[in-house]
């Protein structure tokens, strides 16, 4: 399985070129993140572990039925991906929330952790890593190293915009975890931000900080 599924659809393609419009303001763009995020972990969840089941519709008893009998693990890396935990909530039936935050320093573009409450063990579960920007790569190779460190089974990395240098040196590093994503743009400009991209996603889902 290729470790690298863009996922091409007409109607994520819209959105993404919405989220790249400068012009697209702060409302729109968050409402825009969450749908692209939507249409991913639909994408992603595709293989979800499911029972059988009966219901008893209103015509008819004992109709049978499947329900997801997973619980995936949703790490959104602070600050942007905040922006597309609720989303996917809304598609994936059964989830729990553990916040990784990273700081950048801007000089070396590389991240110190400042916040870890991922469950001390994750045996055999299922963890979706959310960052709508795979930039360098390494703040998602950090996240994935916490998490895989901690047992998890199964690692997806849920991200609306990557980078071509920046998956190849994350792949380099984690070749098991498979990245979803709507586009792969060519590069990276001198601060890391991804070319075309759509500039910095946490301060136009939230606002640029003091």
């Amino acid at each position: 399985m290729s470790p690298l599924s863009v996922v091409d659809h007409p109607v994520l393609a819209h959105r993404v070129a919405q989220l790249r419009d400068r012009d697209t303001n702060g409302d729109t763009f968050r409402q825009l993140v969450a749908e692209a995020s939507g249409l991913l972990a639909y994408e992603a969840s595709r293989d979800l572990g499911t029972r059988r089941i009966s219901v008893d519709t209103p015509v008819a008893p004992g109709a049978p039925a499947h329900r997801v009998d997973e619980v995936v693990l949703l790490v959104p890396i602070l600050r942007a991906g905040l922006g597309m935990v609720q989303a996917i909530q809304e598609v994936v039936p059964r989830t729990e929330v553990a916040h990784v935050g990273l700081r950048r320093d801007e000089s070396t573009l590389r991240s110190d952790v400042y916040l870890n409450r991922l469950p001390r063990q994750l045996a055999g579960r299922r963890v979706m890593v959310c960052d709508p920007m795979l930039a360098t790569g390494g703040s998602l190779a950090q996240v994935c190293d916490l998490v895989l460190a901690r047992g998890a089974a199964e690692v997806l990395a849920l991200c609306i915009i990557a980078s071509e240098p920046g998956l190849a040196a994350f792949t380099a590093v984690h070749p098991d975890v498979r990245v979803w994503c709507a586009a792969v743009d060519p590069g990276l400009n001198e601060v890391g931000f991804i070319v075309p991209g759509l500039g910095d996603a946490g301060d136009r889902l939230f606002g640029p900080p003091d």
